[in-house]
């Protein structure tokens, strides 16, 4: 299996202190799993129907790889700080 991208996109955040607090955990236990983050943050520009939201860019090894990190209990424990506080969309791309 090739690598994938993780993309995540926030529809919108009710708590900017929850997602903080998320953020602090998420981030090292993502690249404790093999994360590499690309791109984070409020897009530059949008097209079409996009939206000027919080977007994340992340590589992983392999779907596989993704999963894990999502499972693990680092990240797991993170999501709980988050609280229902965003609505997000995860979307994994193959990359070519």
């Amino acid at each position: 299996m090739s690598k994938v991208l993780q993309v995540v996109i926030y529809k919108s955040i009710s708590d900017e202190e929850k997602l903080s607090a998320y953020a602090e955990l998420a981030g090292p236990a993502m690249k404790a799993a093999g994360a590499k983050f690309l791109a984070r943050g409020i897009p530059v520009a949008v097209r079409e129907e996009g939206k000027k939201t919080r977007t994340v860019v992340v590589e992983w090894e392999s779907i596989e790889a993704a999963n894990a990190g999502y499972n693990s209990d680092g990240y797991q424990e993170a999501l709980k700080k988050l609280d229902g506080s965003a609505v997000r969309e995860f979307r994994y791309v193959e990359m070519v």
